[in-house]
């Protein structure tokens, strides 16, 4: 049986620590817990809560390349460092992607360059079983979906509806920087040298500048679909 590790030990251990602040790299798939993190920058809510431990009453800079993963895990994330005391500056350098892009608007500051991307869409869960099962995980998945819309409203500029977000999560929406900054309050910047992304995206609508740098449908999402969990990447 594979032993529980914390990837944030050896990757973050409140890295590049000074005294007032502390470096958050989310640059991974979000995951349940250590059993579903395949990749040391995977990260799960048991070990942000050990990096937020160490990092009580500092200033976060969050730094955000995921395409996203388990809708509840990103919740929880998103909440924790939303309850965080210190000024939260987060900063996408490629990709905030589904649950990934809730979590981004924790920040208090967040900014993204004008080439980088997020997208929202849709929760969807596999598993199996008849069609009353699937008549209540429908229901479950709407229930989750306005969970997302809340987190996004918050952070909605003004005169931008819920009607309008709502209907952007529906048909999976692709933003860039400057793209996303007409919907919600953050910041866009300069430019920046792409960063590669080496996730799992599932979208067919994924642009070509991301598709070219994907691993798609790795064995850590056949292993996800296989555990039934619901997911928002």
């Amino acid at each position: 049986m594979r032993e529980p590790q914390d990837n944030l030990a050896t990757l973050l251990q409140v890295k590049n620590a000074s005294s007032d602040s502390a470096d958050l790299y989310v640059y991974g798939s979000i995951v349940s817990a250590w059993w579903g993190a395949w990749d040391e920058m995977d990260q799960y809510p048991a070990s942000i809560k050990k990096f937020l431990d160490g990092a009580k009453g500092k200033n976060l800079n969050i730094y955000i390349n995921s395409g996203g993963g388990s809708v509840f895990a990103g919740m929880a994330i998103y909440n924790m460092l939303k309850r965080h005391r210190g000024l939260k500056t987060v900063r996408v350098d490629g990709i905030a992607a589904s649950i990934a892009s809730v979590i981004a608007l924790a920040g208090d500051r967040v900014i993204i360059p004008s080439n980088a991307y997020m997208m929202v869409h849709k929760p969807w869960y596999w598993g199996e079983g008849d069609a009353d099962d699937f008549r209540k995980m429908a229901a479950k998945l709407d229930s989750v979906q306005q969970g997302i819309i809340s987190a996004y409203t918050e952070h909605l500029k003004p005169g931008v509806t819920v009607e309008t977000i709502t209907q952007m999560v529906n048909d999976e929406t692709w933003m860039t920087g400057d793209e996303a900054g007409k919907y919600f309050n953050i910041e866009v910047s300069t430019p920046v040298k792409a960063v590669a992304y080496a996730g799992e995206l599932k979208s067919d609508k994924v642009p070509k500048t991301i598709t070219q740098s994907l691993t798609a449908y790795n064995a850590r999402l056949k292993f996800l679909k296989l555990k039934g969990e619901m997911s928002y990447d």
